[in-house]
């Protein structure tokens, strides 16, 4: 058994009824795609398959049900991308795809892939977001979009207008599915996914996938295939841990301070719980000079737009966000994730330190903690069966 089929081995749990005799693909040829998006695959800097893509493509364009999780950085958006654009008829201009992501940040990051893997196709894609103008969505739908990447509200606005018509959608594709479902989008969706022609195709994606969200599935999927990680082994193989202990939560500041200047070696994000503390601690920190952006839902669009192409660009070197960011937002260069709070669901902790690490990078993360917050901890290590360690004294020991 070589390393790729083992790393499959460890990756990928198939429920039996739905795997039997399943193929493998390790290259991008052996899928037998359309040139063009072949070429697109390459010229965006895959080389092969990842496990999750070498598995899942292929059912994708297929046409089944799809149920498929894998965790933070290992190519999912790419794995829909690719079956997506395989079975698309681009001689129509007729919407075939629809895109659902919890965050605006997220909808615009698939349709920015999305559309560099379909760039030798002439493909149309837009992104459909609240917090811009809707008259700007209905000039680009009349313009005819064959793929629409958007969050669910907005989508839905466009239905109800008449301006998004979705009498030819094959393929409906929720994306990071668990915050779809627990976060109020899950009437939206509903409603959306009963004005799709009845065939519709539909694909489930997420790093987590709780029972409960697995049953909501039964209500937008028919014997589907499912594409699971083992629980204990979403893995956090390449991003080291650690935690510092803070005395109260005053003294996080002064350590957070203290870490600075490894902060921006390459690009950080430090995540806080609430829109306040992260207001609270830009303010903090921009007072003794530190240089941060921040981030958080409560900006308008232009704000966030241009503070994540300033991060993206690498203009700023440390971003202090809630969660709006832990989601599926890659960002290469990221090398260190500071969680100034640890969050408050222990699921999200693999998304945010996920920043880090994407697709088998290195990174490290850093936990903030109090007295507090040992249980916490305690719980978080024992659901990834992984261990947090205690932070050495000289940083630069960890970030080399």
């Amino acid at each position: 058994m070589d390393d790729f089929d083992r790393d499959l081995d460890n990756e990928i749990e198939f429920s039996h009824k739905s795997t039997k005799g399943v193929k493998v693909h390790r290259t991008f040829e052996s899928m037998k795609l359309k040139p063009e998006l072949l070429k697109g695959i390459y010229a965006y800097g895959f080389e092969a398959p990842s496990a999750i893509q070498s598995r899942a493509i292929m059912h994708i364009i297929s046409g089944k049900d799809t149920i498929a999780q894998a965790q933070s950085g290992t190519g999912k958006t790419a794995t829909f991308s690719i079956g997506m654009l395989e079975v698309l008829d681009y001689k129509s201009k007729e919407c075939q795809a629809l895109i659902l992501s919890p965050t605006r940040e997220l909808a615009v990051q698939i349709q920015n892939v999305v559309k560099h893997l379909g760039d030798y196709m002439n493909i149309q894609t837009h992104a459909c977001i609240g917090g811009k103008n809707v008259g700007n969505d209905v000039k680009k739908l009349q313009q005819g979009q064959q793929i629409v990447s958007g969050t669910p509200g907005r989508v839905l606005d466009v239905i109800k207008r008449r301006n998004l018509s979705t009498r030819h959608i094959k393929i409906l594709i929720l994306d990071e599915a668990d915050e779809l479902f627990t976060k109020g989008f899950k009437e939206q969706i509903y409603e959306i996914y009963k004005s799709l022609p009845s065939g519709a195709q539909v694909v489930v994606v997420s790093a987590t996938l709780s029972h409960e969200v697995l049953e909501m599935t039964n209500k937008f999927t028919t014997d589907p295939v499912k594409i699971l990680v083992k629980q204990d082994e979403v893995s956090l193989s390449g991003i080291k841990q650690y935690y510092v202990q803070c005395e109260k939560e005053d003294w996080k500041f002064d350590t957070l301070c203290d870490l600075y200047d490894n902060l921006t070696i390459t690009q950080a994000v430090i995540f806080c719980n609430t829109k306040l503390k992260v207001n609270w601690l830009t303010d903090q920190m921009r007072k003794q000079n530190f240089t941060v952006a921040s981030m958080h839902g409560d900006m308008k669009q232009d704000e966030r737009d241009s503070i994540m192409n300033d991060f993206r660009t690498g203009n700023s070197r440390v971003l202090i966000s809630t969660d709006v960011w832990a989601r599926g937002i890659d960002v290469q260069q990221i090398s260190l994730v500071v969680n100034y709070d640890l969050p408050n669901d222990k699921e999200n902790y693999i998304h945010r330190i996920g920043r880090s690490g994407r697709f088998g990078r290195k990174g490290t993360a850093v936990n903030l903690i109090t007295k507090d917050d040992v249980q916490t901890m305690k719980e978080i290590e024992k659901f990834y069966s992984t261990k947090i360690k205690e932070m050495p004294v000289n940083i630069n020991d960890i970030m080399s």
